[in-house]
């Protein structure tokens, strides 16, 4: 059973890592803010997401995986505002390219 479990584990992070990869790649590639923001945000999530999935298995207690959930939960209302804010102080010409 600790094979299964580590090898979801390596599975879920290293997805999760090729989408954090896939987000900074968006970052340096696309063309203006709003559209740098939307991939980085979504690969972010997503990644984020699948790294948590990954370590949960991992997770000694009830109380540590809830933890890991609760980080997850802030990272995305963290990325939530910040990029709300962002798009609309682009979308206000405050920011240059």
């Amino acid at each position: 059973m600790s094979l299964a479990r580590d090898m979801m584990t390596i599975a879920a992070v290293s997805a999760g890592a090729f989408f954090f990869l896939a987000g900074t790649v968006g970052l340096l590639r696309f063309p203006d803010t709003l559209t740098r923001l939307h991939a980085l945000t979504k690969a972010d999530n997503l990644g984020l997401g699948l790294v948590v999935l990954g370590l949960l298995p991992q997770a000694a207690g009830l109380r540590d995986g809830s933890k890991l959930v609760g980080i997850w939960l802030l990272g995305l209302l963290a990325g939530a505002t910040v990029s709300q804010l962002i798009a609309r102080a682009a979308r206000q010409g405050q920011l240059n390219r």
